[in-house]
């Protein structure tokens, strides 16, 4: 058997990096910040905990990583809302759909560390700080302004209402409401908040 390439040798790298922080967001989510050992990480992802530290300094890090990373991605989607097709309703109504998405969830749970800032590292909490609502909602507001003028809006400070409509969905997430008697509402459901 031949010794592995560079090329393999990185991509073998890549996937174990990618497999630890993928076990470390579920915990995170699951347990918070204090409440995960890097021998749960290990556990979860099926690797020593000594390999985690060849990736990662540090559990700090590997939530600082985590972290970015989630922000960093949640910037890029609401970006990416006034490029999507179809009218301005539909345009926020994807973005929606893709809030509440059993993949988003963990990603919710994680923002939900924000609210404690004291229990988090000090650079994770200055990276939420500056991921602030106003910021990740600033690319939503021209879609907002547009469906407010063809009538798909309800009038008002698009900021604030934006703001209102994402707090409700963040409320939905982190309050697992999916396992209440009544479920989740629907998405078309919650659009109604927006609609003229």
């Amino acid at each position: 058997m031949s010794p592995l390439n560079k090329k393999q040798l990185d991509q073998i790298k890549d996937e174990r990096r990618a497999q630890i922080k993928e076990a470390g967001l579920q915990l995170f989510a699951r347990h918070g910040f204090g409440g995960t050992k890097t021998s749960m990480i290990a556990a979860e992802a099926g690797v020593s905990e000594g390999l985690i530290y060849r990736y990662f300094k540090s559990k700090d890090e590997l939530f600082i990583s985590i972290v970015q990373e989630l922000m960093e991605e949640g910037k890029r989607e609401t970006e990416e809302v006034p490029r999507l097709p179809g009218s301005p309703y539909e345009q926020i109504k994807s973005l929606t759909e893709n809030m509440l998405s059993e993949n988003k969830y963990a990603f919710m749970l994680i923002l939900q560390a924000a609210r404690k800032p004291e229990e988090i590292p000090e650079e994770a909490a200055k990276i939420f700080e500056s991921y602030s609502a106003e910021v990740m909602i600033e690319p939503l507001v021209p879609v907002f302004i547009k469906g407010q003028e063809s009538g798909e809006f309800i009038a008002g400070d698009p900021h604030q209402l934006l703001n209102w409509y994402m707090y409700v969905i963040n409320s939905l997430i982190l309050d697992e409401v999916g396992e209440k008697e009544y479920g989740a509402p629907s998405v078309e459901l919650l659009m109604r908040m927006l609609k003229s």
